[in-house]
C-alpha cells in the first residue's frame, strides 16, 4: 500500500469522519421566541491563546459546560431582571441554593441566625454544619424585627430571613432585620420562594442574597428541580461562583429551557393563584371548624400590616389552624377526603395540594400558637389553577364528612 492510499479525500470526508465532523452550511437568519437549548460539556476554544487566557480580562466567557451555557446564562439574566438583582446562579435544587450560601460565607467558628419559621431543610442544614463543621446555628423569633440586634454576636456572619414563613406564614419586618444586620456588618439572605421574586423585592429593602426554589412557580409544571441565588453585588457573586465551581454543581440546559418557558406565563399564573387562594382563604375564615387563617393578605395572619407595607401581592400558599377540639386523626381524614387537593410536597404547579404539619415540634425559639390564641392542628394549602368554586365545594364536603 503506497503513501497516496492514506491521503485524505479533498471532499467529502470519509463517512465515519463525516458522522463526527460534518461540514454544515446552515443558512443564517433564523429567529424564534424560545431561547435555543445549548447542550454541551466540552466548550470549544478558537485557539490556544483563548484557552490559556481563560480567567484574564481578554478571556472568552465560556469554558466548560458545567459552569454555564448560553441557555443557562439567559435564564440567569432573566431571573436577575425579574427580582431586581444584577447576577444570578443556578443550582440543582432550592436546597442546593441554600447550601451554596452556607458554604460560601461561613467557616468554623462563625455564627448564623435562622428564623423559627424557616423551611425545614434550612434549619437542618444549619444544624448539620453546627454538629460537624464547628458553626453555631441559633433560631430566632421571626417577628423580632429590629430586636434581632440583641442576638448578633461578634462572630455572627449570616442572618437568614424567610418572608413569609413556609408553614406558619408570619411576615417578618425585613427592613428592620436588615438595618440591624448592616449596622453590625452582617450579611442577610432571604428565602424569597413564596413571593417568586415578583411580589416582594428584597434588594429594595437592603437584603444581600435572595434564594429561590425555581422548582416552584418559575417552572410551574411540577416537573423540574432547580434553585437560584440572586445578588446585586459583584463581589458576593464572585464568592458564590467560586464556591459553586468547587462544589461541582451544575444544571441541565434542557431543564433551563423548561424554566425559561415557564417564566413567560409566571406573572399571569401567580395572579390566578393569588385570586383563587384568597377566595378559598376568606371562605375558610367563615367556617366554624377553623380557628385561624394564616394568609399574609388577611388580617388574622401575624405580620399582615408588614405585608401591606412591603408586598405588592400574594401567591397561592397559606395555612389554617383548626379548632382545638379536633384530633389529628380527624384532620388527617379531612385531608384524605379531599378530591381536588393532592397530598404531596413541592408546590408551585397547576395542581392544588394539602398537607398537615405538627407545628409544636417545629418551634424552638418562639411561642405557638401566635399571640396565645387557642388552636388545634395546622394544614397548609397550596391553591393551583383549578376553579376556586370546585375547590371550595371540595373542602366543604370533606369538612362536613369528617369534622362533625
Amino acid at each position: 500500500m503506497s503513501a497516496s492510499d492514506f491521503d485524505p479525500p479533498s471532499s467529502p470526508p470519509y463517512p465515519q469522519t463525516a458522522a463526527v465532523q460534518p461540514a454544515l452550511d446552515i443558512p443564517p437568519g433564523f429567529r424564534a421566541f424560545p431561547q435555543a437549548t445549548h447542550r454541551g460539556s466540552t466548550v470549544l476554544f478558537n485557539n490556544l491563546h483563548e484557552l490559556r487566557a481563560y480567567g484574564r480580562a481578554d478571556s472568552p466567557y465560556w469554558r466548560y459546560g458545567l459552569h454555564g451555557t448560553p441557555t443557562s446564562e439567559a435564564l440567569c439574566q432573566q431571573l436577575a431582571q425579574i427580582e431586581g438583582g444584577s447576577h444570578a446562579l443556578l443550582l440543582p435544587s432550592g436546597l442546593a441554593a441554600i447550601s451554596l450560601v452556607y458554604f460560601a460565607f461561613l467557616k468554623a467558628g462563625d455564627d448564623v441566625l435562622v428564623p423559627d419559621n424557616a423551611y425545614g431543610p434550612t434549619c437542618d442544614h444549619g444544624a448539620w454544619l453546627a454538629r460537624d463543621f464547628g458553626i453555631t446555628m441559633r433560631r430566632y423569633d421571626p417577628m423580632i424585627g429590629a430586636g434581632i440586634a440583641d442576638l448578633i454576636r461578634p462572630e455572627t456572619r449570616l442572618i437568614w430571613i424567610e418572608a413569609p414563613g413556609s408553614v406558619t406564614m408570619e411576615v417578618p419586618d425585613v427592613p428592620g432585620i436588615v438595618a440591624a444586620a448592616r449596622a453590625r456588618g452582617v450579611r442577610t439572605a432571604i428565602d424569597n420562594t413564596w413571593a417568586a421574586g415578583l411580589v416582594f423585592k428584597p434588594f429594595t429593602h437592603g437584603v444581600d442574597i435572595s434564594v429561590q426554589a425555581l422548582t416552584k412557580y418559575q417552572s410551574g409544571g411540577s416537573d423540574v428541580l432547580m434553585g437560584a441565588t440572586i445578588v446585586n453585588d459583584a463581589a458576593l457573586q464572585d464568592r458564590l461562583v467560586l464556591t459553586r465551581m468547587r462544589m461541582g454543581w451544575g444544571v441541565s440546559s434542557d431543564d433551563c429551557y423548561l424554566v425559561l418557558r415557564g417564566l413567560q406565563t409566571m406573572p399571569v399564573r401567580i395572579a390566578a393563584h393569588d385570586r383563587a387562594a384568597r377566595e378559598l382563604a376568606e371562605w375558610l375564615g367563615q367556617r366554624p371548624e377553623i380557628a385561624r387563617v394564616l394568609h399574609p393578605a388577611l388580617p388574622d395572619c401575624p405580620g399582615h400590616e408588614i405585608w401591606k407595607r412591603d408586598f405588592t401581592g400574594a401567591t397561592g400558599l397559606f395555612s389554617v389552624l383548626f379548632q382545638p377540639q379536633y384530633t389529628q386523626a380527624q384532620i388527617d381524614a379531612f385531608i384524605e377526603g379531599l378530591r381536588h387537593f393532592a397530598i404531596g410536597f413541592s408546590w408551585g404547579g397547576a395542581h392544588s395540594l394539602a398537607l398537615p404539619y405538627d407545628v409544636l415540634s417545629m418551634r424552638t425559639a418562639s411561642a405557638w400558637p401566635p399571640e396565645g390564641k387557642p388552636a388545634g392542628g395546622l394544614v397548609r394549602f397550596y391553591v393551583g389553577l383549578e376553579d376556586p368554586r370546585d375547590l371550595i365545594a371540595d373542602v366543604r364536603q370533606s369538612l362536613e364528612a369528617h369534622l362533625r
